[in-house]
């Protein structure tokens, strides 16, 4: 069974071809990072108008590469949702067609249901049940995992995500869109313990997340150094990246206690960061727990995560007929298994 998978929310377009018993055959993906950043963020409109543009032209390029024709798929899947809505759209609206111009069966996937099955694209996947930190985007949560569609919510944020952090912060020291790597390569050449910021929530007896403070924190420390140096704004962004990797690190690890599992699965974009990557190993090793993420290629959004989720899921459900709806909204706590 060969499916093609594309993802629409947000800013990324990806493009995937994964063939049951085969593994994935080839991905491609187009970033719009370059022209959001002109705007210090994404720019809903143009990030819709950008999609139209470039899906039928990765898919294209994927199925050459491949060496597959458009008659050869088996059956598309394509993030519903959450995200942008007329981003998600696009997706929607091509898959949806396509799918039915080729009288194939359409899978509507959980963007975040993608992400957290990532890591199992890897050569060693997780077996399941297993303990998954989603931080992407706008999401920090702590879920677990007993198979395809048995999610419970351990933990969410109550505020600002991880990731929402990490683009307000690089934005108050004067760094580009988007965030999370300006300021992991400023923290590099930052002193750490140079300056303490709180580690919210850490203490807070649950596993849930705010990190709005934190970034009101930074407020202060960049209005209180004004004008800050270059190395001001290293230590700045070291203080914070530890302060927010510490908090990641703890609740992870508090998850796996409170539930008596001992493998973690990290995705989403803030899990391509180093230092909670080689902090996580750590606590890990300590705690005599694995942990497991996807290559790095695979944290951002991309349509490989989205044809392994659809491959899965034509294994086990029906699909009915190419009628669609895209959802902004959509906790994955509410996916149900096929």
């Amino acid at each position: 069974m060969l499916v093609l998978g594309i993802e629409t929310s947000c800013d990324e377009t990806g493009v995937a071809l994964y063939e049951v018993g085969r593994g994935l055959l080839g991905h491609a993906l187009y970033s719009q990072a370059r022209m959001h950043a002109v705007y210090g963020g994404v720019v809903p409109e143009l990030a819709s108008r950008d999609h139209i543009r470039r899906v039928l032209p990765l898919i294209e390029q994927i199925l050459e590469s491949s060496g597959k024709k458009l008659g050869d798929i088996d059956a598309i899947a394509y993030t519903q949702g959450p995200g942008l809505a007329g981003a998600l759209l696009v997706g929607a609206s091509i898959a949806e067609s396509l799918a039915f111009a080729l009288n194939v069966p359409a899978l509507r996937i959980h963007h975040l249901e993608g992400h957290l099955l990532s890591p199992l694209l890897e050569e060693s996947p997780p077996p399941f049940p297993f303990v998954a930190l989603l931080v992407s985007g706008g999401h920090t949560q702590l879920m677990r995992v007993g198979g395809l569609g048995d999610y419970e919510l351990l933990g969410d944020t109550l505020d600002d995500a991880a990731g929402e952090a990490f683009d307000k912060t690089a934005k108050l020291l004067g760094l580009p869109y988007p965030g999370g790597p300006a300021i992991s390569k400023l923290a590099e050449s930052g002193c750490p313990g140079k300056f303490h910021l709180p580690r919210p929530m850490l203490g807070s007896g649950d596993l849930n997340f705010s990190f709005s403070g934190l970034k009101t924190s930074v407020l202060n420390l960049v209005t209180h150094h004004q004008p800050l140096s270059e190395q001001i704004r290293a230590d700045i962004a070291r203080a914070f990246q530890d302060a927010v990797v510490e908090v990641l690190v703890g609740k992870s690890m508090a998850a796996l206690k409170h539930t008596g599992l001992e493998r973690l699965v990290v995705s989403g974009g803030v899990g391509a960061n180093r230092q909670l990557r080689q902090s996580l190993n750590h606590a890990a090793t300590e705690h005599g727990c694995s942990v497991f993420y996807p290559r790095l290629e695979f944290c951002t959004d991309n349509g490989a995560m989205i044809a392994f989720a659809g491959a899965m899921r034509l294994q086990r459900q029906t699909v009915g007929d190419h009628a669609f709806s895209v959802k902004p909204r959509w906790d994955l706590a509410d996916l149900t298994a096929p």
